[in-house]
């Protein structure tokens, strides 16, 4: 049988498959009045419309109907009243530890009738400074500081007092801001090895250079049709991509990470990419276990399917770039790969800049027009703005600038030197500690451990003791020290190992004994089903940042809404 003949035979069979169908329904629709058979379509229609709206949402249908079971638990009587007891509890001790003021002290809630003079207003701010209670100027603090140089801050407070009234939303008003910003843009392109092309904006601070990245990578999916955009990530991406997907309508799918290595599961990333895939995500390096991503490989996926693909180097980008030049060479990582397009670096991080500033790159400006907003109909004119910010603090913008030139290459190569030396000291030492391991195989400055013989966050109690304020993490339970230019202070890295061993020795003796205080809290978070739970002591937190009561004078409490009593 020749090409031509099979093909007659299989439209003949074609057509009697669809004769014996269309008979089929006629069939079952004889004796229906028009009416029914129209009413049946619509209710097919409208039913098919909401089961495929119910199915396919941002949140997969396991997590809603496992929400859906935890309330209705929830609205039994005993077990209510038992959770708000224990929440009452815990917001209890969370406003006792954060809002409490040393004696003779107490808030502000109105205005001075008559306003303090200058000399008051600083008798008033050194006593707000007697509340600090962490000395992070010798090195005791996991990251948060990065710095804090006595001659680079002089210079930062006369810049930004220079710069204080500034706004970029006026560069016709303050044209050297605009230009201080340009350059802060194009000397980080340089950095990331960005071509001509290469472009950005000074944000303030990862987030929101993250979240302008996912909005740009969310409306580039809309105009090529995809109405339900995801974001394919490491589960160590940090929360930020969590935020975004919530802001931006978009769904963040979770990849998982090699257990030993701690790297993005490469298969299941590849698996994970569908239609809908907006954006690929690697981490550079990646904030619980400091593991840089391999950018190489997944840059292959995003030029093989087409997708933009950002790095977030968030924490490490502005050392990162210097470790080459400081004798830790790193595999590429940046616009030197075809499918990287966009970078997010905290220039308030390594980069030494205040509080307050971040770049968010592009490798082309196509990518950054879709960050753009515009609102070309407004009644006060026409209104653009780069980023998330209308009026942003020209001050910051300065200090950035006036940053990175005082600190040259060559001085940030020198601290580059200096910190990843430590972190790798403190990742050698630790590894040798008996009873605790080092996650994988941190390259750049963050080093986290874990154990297998005991509770880490009883670990974690035990430093705290000790002066220590690391970061406590989960999924696996896990304790970091993200190491600055103040553990690179003499004695330091020694100290931090020494206590970690002495401490280390202690818990082996009854390694099964009880965690309490803020590590058991943390532990127990862990292992609450109901992430709600977690979610009102984290609205309750997050209240006790505003609250104007303390809690020795009228012993009031946080109750289970969050709220203040």
């Amino acid at each position: 049988m020749d090409y031509l003949s099979a093909l007659e035979v299989y439209k003949e069979m074609v057509l009697i498959y669809l004769e014996e169908g269309r008979q089929q329904v006629n069939a079952r629709c004889e004796g229906l009045e028009p009416w029914q058979v129209i009413g049946a379509t619509i209710i097919t229609t409208l039913g098919a419309v909401w089961l495929k709206g119910f199915l396919f949402q941002n949140e997969s249908l396991t997590s809603r109907i496992k929400k859906q079971c935890f309330r209705v638990i929830r609205k039994i009587p005993f077990v209510s009243s038992g959770i708000k007891g224990q929440l009452d509890k815990v917001l209890d001790d969370m406003s006792a530890s954060l809002c409490t003021l040393k004696e003779g002290m107490s808030y502000t809630k109105q205005l001075p009738p008559k306003g303090l003079s200058q000399s008051q207003v600083l008798d008033k701010i050194r006593e707000y400074e007697t509340l600090n209670e962490v000395d992070w100027e010798k090195g005791c603090v996991s990251g948060a500081v990065y710095w804090g140089d006595e001659s680079l801050t002089k210079l930062l407070v006369k810049v930004y007092g220079d710069f204080a009234w500034s706004n970029p939303l006026h560069p016709d008003i303050f044209p050297g801001v605009r230009k201080m910003e340009a350059e802060v843009v194009r000397m980080s392109c340089t950095l990331f090895h960005g071509g001509p092309n290469s472009c950005g904006t000074v944000t303030s601070g990862g987030t929101e250079s993250i979240l302008m990245a996912c909005k740009a990578y969310r409306d580039m999916a809309y105009e090529r049709g995809v109405k339900y955009p995801e974001i394919v990530a490491p589960v160590s991406v940090h929360a930020a991509f969590d935020k975004a997907a919530h802001y931006f309508g978009m769904k963040l799918v979770h990849v998982p990470l090699d257990p030993k290595t701690m790297k993005v599961d490469m298969k299941a990333m590849r698996r994970a990419i569908n239609k809908n895939t907006a954006m690929l995500v690697c981490s550079t390096p990646q904030f619980p276990h400091g593991i840089m991503d391999p950018v190489e490989e997944v840059s292959k996926l995003a030029v093989r399917y087409k997708l933009p693909l950002h790095v977030d180097a968030c924490l490490g980008g502005f050392l990162i770039v210097f470790m080459d030049k400081a004798g830790f060479p790193l595999a590429p990582f940046d616009f030197r790969l075809k499918g990287v397009t966009s970078i997010s670096a905290d220039t308030h991080k390594y980069g030494y800049a205040p509080k307050g500033s971040s770049v968010v790159l592009y490798s082309d400006k196509k990518y950054r027009h879709y960050q753009y907003f515009v609102a070309p109909d407004w009644q006060g004119g026409i209104y653009a703005s780069p980023s998330i910010a209308g009026s942003r603090p020209g001050g910051i913008i300065a200090a950035c600038w006036a940053t990175m030139m005082n600190m040259g290459e060559n001085g940030y190569i020198d601290a580059t030197k200096k910190i990843v030396s430590t972190a790798r000291k403190i990742k050698t030492q630790v590894s040798k500690i008996k009873g605790i391991f080092v996650f994988g195989e941190p390259e750049v400055s963050v080093v986290a451990i874990g154990s297998d013989d005991f509770d880490i966050f009883h670990l974690s109690n035990a430093l705290t003791s000790k002066g220590w304020n690391l970061n406590t993490l989960q999924f696996p339970s896990s304790i970091h020290i993200c190491v600055t230019v103040l553990h690179t202070q003499p004695g330091v890295a020694d100290r931090f190992v020494r206590d970690v061993k002495e401490q280390v020795a202690i818990i082996m003796k009854n390694p099964k004994e009880k965690t309490t205080g803020k590590g058991a809290i943390y532990g127990m978070a862990q292992s609450i089903p109901d992430r709600s739970i977690v979610s009102e002591i984290s609205w309750g937190f997050l209240d006790c940042l505003y609250s104007t009561e303390d809690p020795r004078a009228n012993g009031s409490h946080m109750n289970g809404n969050g709220k203040a009593n």
